[in-house]
């Protein structure tokens, strides 16, 4: 539905490799990365989100709000900017 958007916000093109704010809500999948600092990661994987963890986008907010996701059966809201650091594989089921 939303291709362009898609295609905006994937850093790269390689299979079915996105960013967190690519998705649709229900959407779900194994992250495959985590672009940004070290600072962020540590920050990110003391909420469980990490490489190799199932991921769900479970809501978005217009206009570069917050996203909710669903990691190990507890929900957060995470930031857009740092939504669009977080790279998904949403072939593995």
């Amino acid at each position: 539905m939303f291709g362009w958007l898609r295609r905006k916000h994937s850093l790269f093109a390689r299979g079915d490799v996105v960013t967190l704010v690519a998705m649709s809500p229900g959407e779900s999948g194994v992250i495959v990365d985590v672009r940004g600092g070290r600072r962020m990661e540590e920050r990110l994987a003391a909420l469980g989100v990490r490489s190799g963890k199932r991921i769900k986008k479970v809501s978005s907010m217009l206009l570069r709000g917050p996203i909710t996701i669903e990691v190990d059966r507890s929900q957060v809201a995470i930031g857009f900017h740092t939504a669009a650091r977080i790279l998904v594989d949403v072939s593995v089921k």
